[in-house]
């Protein structure tokens, strides 16, 4: 291999690794929060995420110099390969590196695989990143960094071609060998048994470490490993003893594996037969909120209303995601699949669930915009009978973005459907606007008291701007307008509201959660619970729920007779023998590969690609000492976990109507 070749090796591979590292601590200037900080330990191990794909560049350039007819200093072939290849990759840095950016700030999670779900919605998501980021100047930047890359790999390409090539054939197959040691260590990742994975940035027990060590090309090609969807019959009945016992099946069936069971509720119950209606809340995360004492007091309305319904305080979304959290709500079932969603797998769609099953009731779904994203349509349309679905060209009130009409006008128009009802009804409101771009109607600003705070106070209390701050203030302003329009209506005495999040938002939760809440992101996933109607008793529950219970206690509430067969419980029904079994909810992570148990007192963390697990205290920062929790409720929260991933993953595919 001529000494040019070499040296353009060399010298180019320091470009890149060096251009990463910049990268690396641009994320860290734009991303941390207070109390994150760039270690030495997360720079070198993000060095070595770095030097794989540096490494699997500079192979292939390596390969063709084994042969001598591979002179591009000579030859304009090898030239254009030579520089085109260094361009390709520089390209590649610049493109993913914007989008992962855009993703983290977005999500909080390095760009993966499960952004491929958003083609599948490419004029939504298209029209959402517009509204969104400043498009046109992040184009002019992609321009300038491509020509300024160019320019770059040309100088050197000079640079290296002014070095005098070496005579000596045992030097040059010395640095030969050498080099392709060097290589091979780099792309493998360390010297050992076992390549570098994705999986070892995890060992810091802290998301922003492990965030901070990867790059865009490691966690998107890492998180192919498990995209395809499937189940393990093997596991499932092993842990089926475990799981009807968790979802309270007294007379399991092992041999056909059923979780059927009828709702219980006493006999008075069904003579009311009231109205139900379930408001989904878009990005309604707990620590954000007025109840959890956040000293920006953005839902104080919704606050009061707690104090007059059934509100649980640790109601956790399964999975993050809207799709994955409408999804366990209608199901009952949570969404455990990689990469897409189950509502956009055709093997999945075809799910039984509790609303098709009631009969007497009309059935409404009322949403702002459209509902072709994720396949939420055809879940919808084809899994409850004589559902009407409400979207945007449904309405009188104008879209306002891509999201549709604003949330108080989707409340306002939904009202004056409910009201002419005159059989009882299931009606689901699906809001959207605390969302990017987070538009507020020019008609409301002075309703809701547009307000501003210092960037460090915003951080402090877990939003990131003034604009995300005030949608969270919009969003409790439209339950107010709906709840006193709703309260002039004869409907209203006779009927139950419900409101849960669909998700929450990764983020600093500060003084107002324990550690383990920002730490292992609980904040993605903690989101306000509440029943409501004039005729149930108050309360507050800490007991750990999920989003799949919720149909099954709305049933119950109602008198509604019905058969369940999802791995939601009822959360009114007092019948669980095991604080543990009464008192838990499973959660995932399917783009980190993460499953977990957040139980009474802590939380268990299931890491998929390694199995290693790790257990936190939800009560307070303390680390745990080695003896805790103790080896038998240890196996217990393992067994659950790993028991309602595996039923998931069944039910998924074995739950059709």
């Amino acid at each position: 291999m001529p000494t040019r070749v070499l040296h353009y090796f060399l010298v180019s591979g320091i470009f890149f690794l060096l251009l990463m590292s910049i990268l690396r601590l641009v994320f860290h200037l734009v991303f941390q929060l207070r109390g994150d900080s760039l270690t030495i330990d997360a720079i070198l191990l993000g060095l070595r995420y770095d030097a794989r794909v540096v490494g699997v560049y500079l192979f292939l350039l390596w390969v063709p110099g084994l042969f001598n007819s591979f002179r591009p200093f000579q030859q304009k072939a090898a030239r254009i390969y030579m520089l085109g290849l260094g361009w390709l990759l520089g390209l590649l840095i610049i493109l993913l590196y914007t989008f992962d950016f855009a993703h983290f700030a977005y999500l909080r999670q390095r760009l993966n695989a499960s952004v491929l779900s958003y083609t599948a919605d490419a004029g939504i998501s298209l029209t959402m990143v517009w509204q969104s980021y400043p498009v046109i100047k992040i184009l002019l930047v992609w321009i300038a960094a491509f020509c300024g890359l160019w320019f770059v790999m040309r100088y050197l390409y000079r640079y290296s071609s002014r070095i005098t090539e070496s005579d000596s054939r045992r030097k040059k197959g010395l640095v030969y060998f050498v080099s392709f040691l060097v290589i091979g260590v780099a792309i493998f990742g360390k010297i050992g048994k076992f390549p570098l994975r994705w999986s070892d940035a995890y060992r810091f027990g802290n998301d922003y470490q492990s965030n901070l060590c990867l790059n865009p090309f490691q966690s998107f090609a890492s998180s192919f490993k498990f995209r395809n969807a499937g189940f393990d019959l093997q596991r499932t009945r092993y842990y089926y003893p475990l799981i009807t016992k968790a979802i309270g099946i007294h007379q399991p069936d092992t041999g056909h594996l059923s979780f059927r069971r009828n709702i219980v509720f006493p006999d008075s119950h069904n003579l009311r037969k009231p109205n139900i209606v379930l408001v989904i809340c878009e990005s309604f995360s707990a620590y954000k909120s007025s109840m959890w004492g956040n000293p920006l007091n953005t839902t104080p309305y919704f606050d009061s209303l707690c104090r007059e319904g059934y509100f649980f305080k640790n109601c956790f979304s399964p999975a993050y995601g809207t799709a994955r959290g409408i999804w366990s709500i209608i199901t009952g079932i949570p969404d455990v699949s990689e990469i897409k969603t189950a509502s956009r797998n055709l093997s999945m769609v075809d799910q039984r669930n509790m609303l098709n099953d009631i009969r007497e009731y009309e059935k409404m779904y009322f949403i702002g915009g459209s509902a072709s994203w994720a396949n939420i349509r055809g879940v919808l349309k084809g899994n409850i009978a004589g559902l009407r679905l409400y979207e945007q060209q449904d309405y009188h009130s104008p879209a306002l973005n891509v999201w549709g009409i604003s949330d108080k006008n989707l409340f306002l128009e939904a009202n004056e459907v409910l009201k002419q009802e005159t059989k009882p009804f299931i009606a689901v409101i699906q809001t959207a606007y605390n969302h990017r771009p987070y538009t507020i109607p020019k008609e409301d600003e002075q309703a809701i008291k547009l307000r501003s705070f210092p960037k460090d106070t915003l951080e402090k209390y877990g939003f990131w701007s003034d604009a995300e701050m005030n949608a969270f203030g919009y969003m409790d302003y439209t339950f107010k307008v709906f709840m006193q329009a709703a309260a002039r209506e004869k409907y209203f005495m006779n009927t139950l509201f419900v409101f849960v999040g669909d998700h929450g938002i990764r983020g600093n939760a500060g003084n107002m959660m324990p550690k383990v809440w920002t730490d292992q992101g609980l904040t993605t996933q903690h989101v306000p619970l509440l029943f409501y109607a004039p005729w149930l008793s108050a309360g507050i529950s800490d007991k750990k729920v999920s989003q799949v219970d919720i149909i099954p206690s709305v049933c119950h509430l109602a008198g509604i007779p019905v058969s369940n067969y999802s791995l939601g419980r009822d959360l009114f029904y007092e019948g669980s023998d095991s604080s543990l079994i009464g008192d838990h909810s499973f959660v995932t992570d399917p783009d980190q590969k993460i499953i977990g148990l957040v139980s009474h007192q802590y939380f268990y963390r299931y890491e998929l690609l390694s199995g290693r697990e790790s257990v936190y205290s939800l009560l307070d920062n303390r680390v745990l000492s080695p003896k805790e929790p103790g080896d038998s409720l240890l196996q217990m929260m393992r067994n659950l976990t790993l028991g309602y991933y595996e039923t998931s993953r069944y039910l998924l595919l074995n739950n059709r109507k």
